[in-house]
């Protein structure tokens, strides 16, 4: 299934004294509330108090934000303590553990790129540790989704995140179009209640900044579901791992192929070695940030790794997706 891209065609001007509104950090806010969890159709949620998250991220903590793979890491170890039959198959691998866990990794295959408006980062809050992925605006009925890694939102199993903030465009601690809180987390449930990494994909639900939805002001990636595989992608994102330090926007180009270490995962890879903080970002069929989006950057294998592995997305990742972003 394939949903038209609507990107916007013209990008609204801002004013000096409304990107200083915009991009304003403020003071640190109590601790949110704890979340409202719902769980319907293979689909669970968390509603949050958006309001609550409002100046807490602030460059500082954006700064310190812990890179999201050792969530990618934790849920994967989950797995593999439940499953005999993956921790064999694990065994066979160069080693497993998730891309961007050593410093060793050296730039081979990715690119800098120009910031993208639709495209930035995620910070958030887990078991009391804040942390900073990669996410993208996706096309709505509500206008305000964003997609990202399942780990990023969700400890799969476990808890939602909270402070979950999105800063598209994201460059050297610039929020040029503002940040963004959620209000509402989804996430599908065969991540959220077993961390299948085969599932390993959330969207995000943004409440408005400023009386605007997000897609009027950075656009909107169209997305699609249940497409062939071994298709060619580009992917983006923030790597913050060294030797990366997330201030800048990446990307991977290449031609999917299946991982050969975990292929109960269902998952593709493409020559990339991005590390950790740029989990979330998003896979685009082609060559640019203009095709359809349907997947997101999610594992690796380790300080020798050249490969990005990403989930397949279909039907029941689609179910989550079609959930979050007809949510009001």
């Amino acid at each position: 299934m394939t949903i038209t891209r609507t990107l916007a065609t013209s990008l609204m001007s801002l004013s000096t004294a409304a990107l200083l509104a915009l991009c304003s950090a403020g003071g640190a806010s109590a601790a949110p509330p704890a979340p409202e969890n719902e769980e319907s159709r293979g689909v669970s949620s968390s509603h949050v108090a958006a309001s609550a998250d409002a100046g807490y991220w602030t460059p500082e903590r954006m700064r310190a934000a812990i890179p999201g793979d050792v969530l990618a890491k934790k849920a994967l170890d989950r797995q593999k303590a439940n499953k005999a039959d993956v921790a064999e198959r694990e065994a066979t691998a160069p080693e497993s553990k998730v891309q961007g866990s050593s410093p060793q990794v050296q730039q081979k295959a990715n690119a800098s790129e120009s910031p993208v408006p639709h495209i930035g980062k995620v910070f958030f809050t887990l078991g009391g540790a804040n942390y900073v992925c990669s996410a993208n605006s996706v096309v709505s009925t509500n206008k305000n989704t964003v997609s990202t890694a399942g780990h990023c939102l969700n400890e799969g199993p476990g808890a939602f995140a909270t402070r979950f903030t999105f800063v598209p465009a994201y460059l050297n601690g610039a929020a040029p179009y503002g940040q963004w809180t959620a209000k509402a987390l989804y996430a599908p449930t065969q991540w959220s209640s077993s961390g299948s990494m085969q599932y390993d994909t959330g969207f995000a639900v943004m409440s408005q900044l400023n009386g605007r939805n997000l897609a009027d002001v950075v656009g909107a990636s169209g997305v699609q579901f249940n497409a062939a595989r071994g298709l060619a992608y580009k992917a983006f994102g923030y790597p913050a791992a060294s030797p990366f330090n997330g201030e800048s926007l990446k990307s991977c180009t290449g031609t999917a192929t299946n991982d050969p270490y975990n292929p109960q995962f269902n998952s593709q890879g493409i020559p990339c070695n991005m590390t950790g903080g740029s989990s979330g970002g998003p896979w685009f069929t082609g060559t640019s940030s203009s095709g359809y989006q349907n997947s997101v950057n999610s594992y690796g294998y380790g300080s020798k790794s050249t490969k990005m592995y990403g989930p397949y997305w279909g039907s029941v990742i689609q179910q989550a997706y079609t959930t979050a972003s007809s949510a009001s």
